[in-house]
């Protein structure tokens, strides 16, 4: 059993903001995979699937960005799911629009929702894909830029970001995280 979770906040407010490219994610894997119905559980909608016969489940938490962890704890308990079976995807406004980086544990890096979800497990050893929506702005600008939705320019680059960070996480689901990385963290280009 694994766990893709998708950060991003709940409400039609927020459906297309830069903060919410994790729960895009999850919505993409879970359309692929012909998921079940998105069922709210563990402060999270839910939706299970089985891509190549493995058992996975898409957690969207529904408990804002700062408060993720809860949801991610829950689910984990319920379902007694190890934290390398556990991959988060969220955005990130250090990197470039559209960039892609797979990684197997580390800090927060200043991701409200990321820092939930290590505050709630106490630890960091669990995968994280990170979605680049920047760059960013500085410190005093960070709140309005993330919750804001993509100008027309940056529409189809998200578009493809996502489509590829669905790939990635059913890699990983389905492959491995080592393979996950070899094929979907590239230099940038130039």
């Amino acid at each position: 059993m694994k766990l893709i979770v998708g950060l991003g906040n709940p409400g039609t407010d927020y459906a297309d903001t830069r903060h919410n490219v994790g729960w895009r994610v999850a919505e993409v894997l879970a359309a692929r995979w012909d998921a079940g119905p998105w069922k709210e559980k563990f402060d999270a909608a839910v939706a299970e699937a089985r891509p190549a016969g493995e058992k996975v489940a898409l957690v969207r938490p529904l408990t804002w960005m700062n408060r993720s962890g809860l949801a991610v704890r829950q689910a984990m308990a319920f379902w007694k799911v190890a934290a390398e079976d556990v991959l988060v995807v969220l955005d990130d406004l250090a990197l470039d629009l559209g960039r892609l980086r797979l990684r197997a544990s580390g800090s927060a890096g200043g991701h409200n929702g990321l820092e939930s979800v290590i505050s709630e497990l106490g630890h960091d050893g669990f995968a994280r894909l990170r979605v680049g929506i920047g760059p960013g702005p500085g410190p005093e600008a960070q709140v309005d830029f993330v919750l804001a939705r993509f100008g027309p320019e940056e529409k189809p680059v998200i578009a493809r970001a996502i489509d590829e960070a669905a790939a990635a996480a059913q890699c990983w689901a389905t492959h491995g995280l080592s393979e996950a990385m070899k094929r979907f963290n590239r230099p940038k280009e130039e």
